[in-house]
């Protein structure tokens, strides 16, 4: 009698116990409300259902909070990032384009609603004819400075 050895299961690329060991290392890392969550639930990490069912929840947990950490500047790049994702390569090169004339035009209007009132300019005389007052050490380097 020859017996069929059965084909493993793979899940991403990983078995049922690699699988085993990232459910119990990740499932540390979640907050406590969400591991009683879990709990509750019924998400057990045995069984190959139940094993990449915890694993999807348990990533879904880890994705919430990154998303929470993130400050407002990254979650409009990454919605950016994912709203790139279904445009062509040429309404990308043309939104921006669109929003660079903008910004732009924003800028000049930004200069006209604020323009710049100082318009002292400071130079640096490095010249030798420096008629200083004080006595000059050795080595030493001196300057004078001219407003305009």
């Amino acid at each position: 009698m020859n017996f069929q050895k059965a084909k493993k299961r793979n899940f991403r690329g990983m078995s049922y116990r690699v699988i085993q060991l990232a459910n119990s290392k990740n499932r540390k890392k979640l907050h406590e409300k969400d591991k009683t969550w879990l709990r509750d639930n019924f998400y057990k990490n045995i069984g190959w259902d139940n094993v990449v069912n915890l694993y999807e929840k348990i990533e879904e947990f880890t994705k919430k909070y990154y998303l929470e950490e993130m400050t407002l500047e990254e979650l409009f790049i990454e919605a950016d990032h994912i709203g790139n994702k279904y445009l062509t390569n040429q309404e990308i090169k043309e939104y921006n384009q669109r929003l660079s004339i903008e910004v732009n035009e924003v800028a000049e209007e930004i200069d006209k609603q604020f323009p710049e009132t100082e318009t002292e300019m400071e130079f640096i005389d490095f010249s030798k004819n420096n008629h200083s007052k004080y006595q000059k050490k050795h080595n030493q380097k001196t300057y004078r400075t001219v407003k305009f």
